[in-house]
């Protein structure tokens, strides 16, 4: 059975109904006195589950449920870190003794169980009580809201984009000149009908240059309609609209009817007519396979712009039987960006004061990372703390509200990563599946194969851009646009989902207690974790780079994950309590080079699923790491001496890259025993340097 999902959204809830449940049942007979209680729990929390998922999918809910949900969540985590020491403290195995030793040890177990046993019905009955708490105080003061004052109506920002004159945008020639092109471009009277989609992430412009092709071109139209889509489309209202626009009657005079009959009229009046008809973001497949009903290929000379953030829509748009193009909206080039720039600040380029031409100009030209820093710093986090980019928060929480709740998880997941960073698609997938943000789903023979069917949905919906293809055109590696790296940090600091500490120019959030941390040292001599934060309820610890104080493993007792990346002031005392992190799967000291020696410690690490020790200067693993029966994925280096009895790791799927000059006789025969072995790299070179004598 597939281990309950961690979410952006639920926070550790499913975990810990998985978990009420197994100890409600026969595994923990002994602990009947809290059996009642745990399962009036359980019905709480699931429909709190239930409820939180429904709220994720509003685009501006309630603040008051904002600060519930957020309470619960983070309850939540509280919740399973108990459950987890008290499974871990107890045990599941309620075997009977032989020998007078045994039974005095379990004799003591079970005064330690006993004790146990009153500490989870006293942490339960206290945990049943603050959920309980939280709940009644969001409906009291959502009664007392409901007296209060009301909201002003927000105003969409892309339905402005349509009102921008010309000659107040930059660097629109060119794009509407290009879209255009492709429209028109050897159009008569007698070819079919054309078709742009263009796409591109929220906020790039697609609705602006949508508008102003429609503007140069509707003259050439009688029929014609513009109109947008949006995210939850009212497909009668849309309908009747294109009806009311392309015909030019009064919308109150086309009859409602059913979505068929509408459909019929729409296509019974455009027939026989050239048509001009412009769909603006359009959020699913579906909602274009229902509107292209409505637009006949058969008249002649029509054209029809579609614009959507998801590229399966583009491409749908575009198949049989419409023949179009798709339009990837690209950003501002340099030249239109320095004009922007004079543009927004001074009117133009030719009324900025010369004493500040200097200043500019250098802005642009000079690379020096000094200048640029400056720059940034200045302008820093705007998503977090501007309230003139609202409107561009607004867009972007469009498309962060339409994600299934497992891919809300996995695109916050990407804050954690520093700016500008390339991020591999392999150690993002595997980050999700020890975080456990998915798991296999029906149609995938793996839970690693639905994480690529992840990631490429990240991709398609524009969410993140993609790096390196192989020679498959596969794409192996991501990276996060500037803009949508800071929605995503906005996000996930406000819902506590990821701390960052020493990212400039970010304030860490109001939560004391940090879930998921990630270390990004820069420029600074060192940099130290500040003592506010509460570092014994971390599932994920991420250190980037090289100057960073390594606070004690006894701090993360409940740690999940652990990357420490390129950080030269890793050493082997660091590692001394590593056995304690009794729930860590994923380890890995990558590039890290003052680490030696592992501790024998290591095995006891019974959840440990990858260890990667690649570019470090381990050379010898300890015996001990035989005792890993969940390890996956192990890599080392070339130079790495594996223990005897590597056979005993039945769960090892990827073993690389081992030396086998370095391994014992009974290397071969114990690699032949891995019966799940997927995955062997062996190096065959022997490194021994003869003098030129000896050859």
């Amino acid at each position: 059975m597939e281990a309950a999902l961690v979410s952006a959204v639920t926070g550790a809830l499913k975990p810990v109904l998985e978990k009420l449940g197994a100890l409600v049942g026969g595994k923990y007979k002994r602990f009947m006195d809290v059996r009642a209680d745990i399962k009036s729990f359980i019905h709480e929390l699931a429909a709190m589950d239930a409820f939180l998922l429904k709220m994720s999918e509003e685009e501006d809910p309630d603040v008051q449920d904002k600060v519930w949900m957020n309470e619960v969540r983070e309850l939540s985590y509280d919740m399973e870190d108990s459950i987890d020491d008290f499974m871990q403290s107890v045990g599941s195995e309620d075997t009977e003794p032989d020998g007078f030793l045994e039974k005095m040890k379990n004799s003591l177990g079970k005064l330690g169980k006993m004790k146990a046993r009153r500490r989870i019905g006293s942490e339960i009955q206290d945990l049943k009580k603050q959920i309980i708490e939280v709940a009644e105080r969001n409906e009291r003061y959502k009664a007392r809201e409901a007296f209060s004052k009301a909201k002003n109506t927000r105003i969409d920002p892309r339905a402005l984009a349509i009102f921008q004159h010309a000659s107040e945008l930059v660097g629109i020639d060119e794009t509407k000149a290009e879209v255009i092109k492709l429209l028109t471009e050897g159009a008569s009277t007698q070819e079919k009908m054309k078709l742009v989609s263009i796409v591109g992430s929220g906020g790039m412009g697609k609705t602006t240059l949508a508008n102003q092709v429609y503007q140069d071109l509707k003259v050439k139209f009688k029929c014609r309609a513009f109109l947008s889509v949006s995210r939850n489309p009212d497909m009668m209202n849309i309908l009747r609209t294109i009806l009311s626009e392309v015909s030019d009657q009064r919308y109150a005079d086309t009859e409602a009817g059913s979505i068929q009959q509408l459909i019929i009229k729409i296509t019974d009046f455009l027939v026989d007519k050239r048509y001009f008809v412009v769909l603006d973001d359009i959020w699913d497949v579906h909602t274009w396979d229902v509107l292209k009903l409505a637009l006949p290929v058969t008249s002649s000379g029509s054209i029809i712009i579609t614009t959507t953030r998801i590229n399966d829509v583009a491409k749908s748009c575009r198949s049989t039987p419409f023949s179009g193009d798709i339009y990837c909206i690209r950003p501002l080039d340099m030249t239109h960006s320095r004009q922007l720039f004079y543009t927004r600040l001074f009117n133009s380029e030719e009324e900025c004061p010369s004493y500040l031409k200097k200043v500019s100009e250098e802005t642009f030209e000079k690379m020096m990372e000094g200048q640029w820093k400056q720059v940034e710093d200045s302008i820093g986090r705007a998503l977090q703390r501007n309230s003139t980019v609202e409107g561009m928060m607004k867009i972007l929480s469009l498309s962060y509200f339409e994600l299934p709740a497992h891919l809300k998880s996995c695109l916050l997941c990407l804050s954690i990563f520093p700016e500008d960073s390339i991020i591999k698609k392999k150690d993002v997938i595997k980050r999700w599946i020890a975080e456990r943000f998915i798991h296999t789903e029906a149609g995938y023979s793996t839970t690693y194969e639905f994480g690529e069917r992840c990631f490429n949905e990240l991709i398609n919906r524009s969410l993140i851009q993609p790096g390196k293809t192989d020679i498959f055109d596969r794409v192996k590696s991501c990276r996060l646009h500037d803009i949508i790296l800071d929605f995503i940090i906005s996000k996930s600091t406000e819902e506590n989902f990821v701390t960052l500490v020493g990212v400039p120019s970010l304030t860490i959030g109001t939560q004391s207690k940090v879930r998921r941390l990630s270390l990004q040292a820069g420029k600074q001599k060192e940099l130290i974790v500040p003592k506010v934060l509460v570092l014994s309820h971390v599932r994920s610890l991420d250190v980037f780079r090289i100057s960073v104080k390594i606070p004690s493993m006894d701090m993360f007792r409940h740690l999940r994950f652990m990357n420490i990346k390129d950080c030269k002031q890793l050493e082997n005392h660091h590692l001394e309590n590593i056995g304690r992190l009794f729930q860590l799967r994923y380890l890995s000291l990558r590039e890290s080079r003052g680490v030696c020696k592992l501790p024998e410690q290591i095995g006891h690490l019974q959840c440990l699923e990858i260890l990667d020790l690649r570019d470090t200067t381990v050379s010898e693993l300890p015996t001990s790491i035989i005792n890993l029966k969940r390890l996956v994925h192990l890599s080392v280096n070339e130079f790495v001496t594996l223990p005897c009895g590597i056979s005993k790791l039945q769960a090892l799927e990827k073993l690389k890259v081992v030396g086998v000059y370095r391994q014992s006789s009974t290397f071969v025969k114990e690699i032949g025993q891995l019966q799940s072995l997927k995955v062997l790299v062996l190096h065959f070179d022997d490194p021994i340097e003869y003098e030129d004598d000896e050859v």
